[in-house]
């Protein structure tokens, strides 16, 4: 007999039919007058995170929401990613109940805005985030700037539906967001460039996803543990040999610089050597030795400062 008891599926099944753990953030988007204007959202994850010309996020709400109509009508958004604090979350809290118009919300958002640094013409970010994703929706994936022309329909919208990007059934809504910019303050930038210890990560609160009829739940910020990579996971020094020096037939690698590639997880180790080869091939080298793997690493944490 199973230890498990069957649950049944409704809508927005995340809040009521299971416990999901999420983020908790603010999306600013610009209204029809230009001013930017907040909404709190939590099914916003990360999409292309990897082997595409472009990295994304992926938001779901209702098309009916201001954030909604915003982005299908100027396609700018920035994800505002706020610490955990009791006071922020009541607001965002309100933030994200529907009913109110733009300006309302605003009129009692306890939160400052300053310019991000995209460029052009966006939402405002919030100051007090520790994160900023600024991003563009991709309208062009599905035709789904087609769906400009449904702007306005706040009471349901007529098929067809787009299945993963712009208006994707009667009440909901999809977008492919392209990040333009990560922001980030200080201290976490630091952290992330330098090496991140438990007591240097951000104090995220994580949303819970149930809900029930008069209540949000989340959990406050704990301490975070590290757990260290299980024995094995790691390539070992006659495996990255093996495999440094049959990249390319022309550029080999001394044993020296692959012992400075063991760290490397073994399912990224092809991908990892591939990009350092590359690399060498820009420079003229046919040899990869302690130097190189060091130009090769500074070169790395250079593009990491400068957010690419």
């Amino acid at each position: 007999m199973s230890s498990f008891k069957d649950l049944r599926i409704v809508d927005n099944f995340y809040q009521t039919s299971a416990f999901f753990p999420m983020p908790t953030l603010l999306i600013s988007t610009l209204d029809e007058e230009g001013n930017t204007t907040l909404g709190a959202y939590s099914l916003c994850f990360p999409y292309y995170i990897a082997g595409k010309d472009y990295y994304a996020m992926l938001l779901e709400c209702r098309n009916s929401s201001n954030t909604a109509q915003n982005l299908l009508r100027t396609g700018k958004c920035a994800i505002n990613f706020l610490e955990d604090s009791p006071r922020d979350f009541k607001s965002i809290v309100a933030l994200g109940f529907p009913g109110e118009t733009s300006k309302e919300k605003m009129a009692k958002c306890p939160f400052e805005l300053e310019p991000g640094q995209a460029g052009g013409t966006r939402p405002l970010v919030v100051k007090k985030a520790f994160q900023v994703f600024e991003c563009s929706w991709d309208d062009t994936l599905e035709n789904a700037f087609e769906d400009r022309a449904k702007i306005g329909q706040l009471e349901g919208v007529g098929g067809p539906y787009r299945n993963f990007n712009g208006i994707t059934s009667k009440f909901g809504c999809h977008f492919i967001l392209r990040i333009d910019k990560i922001l980030m303050k200080e201290k976490y930038h630091a952290a992330i460039i330098n090496g991140v210890k438990a007591g240097a990560f951000p104090r995220v609160p994580v949303d819970y996803g149930y809900r029930d009829s008069t209540n949000f739940w989340y959990t406050q910020f704990r301490r975070p543990r590290k757990e260290p990579i299980p024995a094995g996971k790691e390539a070992n020094l006659d495996s990255v040999i093996f495999a440094a020096n049959r990249i390319d037939d022309k550029i080999k690698f001394t044993d020296e610089a692959c012992k400075m590639c063991v760290k490397i997880p073994r399912v990224f180790l092809k991908a990892a050597l591939t990009q350092m080869v590359d690399y060498a091939r820009e420079q003229g080298w046919t040899l990869i030795d302690v130097k190189e793997m060091q130009e090769i690493r500074d070169k790395r944490a250079k593009e990491k400062k400068q957010g690419r």
